[in-house]
């Protein structure tokens, strides 16, 4: 669970966001986007283009060895009595490489899509589909993205039931400003807030949730909201 301080104009968390969602893309895992204010769909619109060209991802790795190799050449050079050691390969070998370029310029093709499974949650839908659901002392919108995270979990087979009848996959999960007066929340009320523990507990039962399935899960937070 990575949970992230949103700055005040929202820009650095929103971008790391949507990193985090177009990597699952490119992986190939499942997605469950949730916010109160943008609808996931737009989200989803704005994920950074992957850059794919193996022939750039090389270049680009030569030319990373090449500055590492002269570091490398100065700093024996400077410590003399080091020299007649061996010599420690001056950078990583591909195969350690992890994750993706992405250029933040484009949007990623509608193409990528089509091979990866993703759900959305987008508040003021739901609040217009169901009555209101309150459990222990939870809010509403709270209760439901709870309730929608579980039910793709299991529904999915992320849990780890019947592992034989589908290849394991990981969900990515990502929910935007939790905590937020756009989800109900009044914990930054000046009076009694009537679910003070709201956000508390929702993070407690999210926690048990991702524990007990293959699944990861990144939240931002208006934290400057809160006092």
């Amino acid at each position: 669970l990575v949970f992230t301080e949103e700055d005040k104009y929202g820009l650095y968390s929103n971008l790391l966001f949507k990193y985090f969602l177009a990597e699952g893309v490119v992986c190939g895992h499942d997605l469950f986007v949730a916010s109160a204010k943008e609808h996931p769909d737009n989200i989803l619109k704005e994920l950074p283009a992957p850059l794919l060209d193996d022939t750039y991802r090389n270049e680009l790795g030569e030319e990373a060895t090449a500055v590492k190799s002269e570091d490398f050449e100065d700093s024996m050079k400077i410590a003399w009595r080091y020299q007649n050691l061996p010599k420690m390969e001056a950078s990583p070998t591909t195969s350690t490489k992890f994750g993706h370029y992405y250029d933040v310029s484009k949007t990623m093709s509608p193409e990528l899509f089509q091979s990866i499974k993703w759900h959305s949650f987008y508040l003021p839908e739901e609040l217009s589909l169901q009555p209101e659901v309150k459990t222990c002392n939870v809010n509403s919108a709270y209760a439901r993205l709870l309730q929608s995270i579980q039910r793709i979990i299991y529904q999915e087979g992320f849990d780890g039931s019947d592992p034989q009848k589908k290849q394991k996959n990981i969900l990515r999960i990502g929910i935007q400003s939790l905590g937020s007066m756009l989800w109900g929340d009044d914990i930054c009320s000046s009076d009694t807030p009537e679910d003070i523990h709201s956000l508390t507990k929702f993070l407690y039962v999210l926690r048990g949730l991702l524990r007990k399935s293959l699944s990861a899960c990144i939240i931002t937070v208006p934290s400057h909201l809160i006092q």
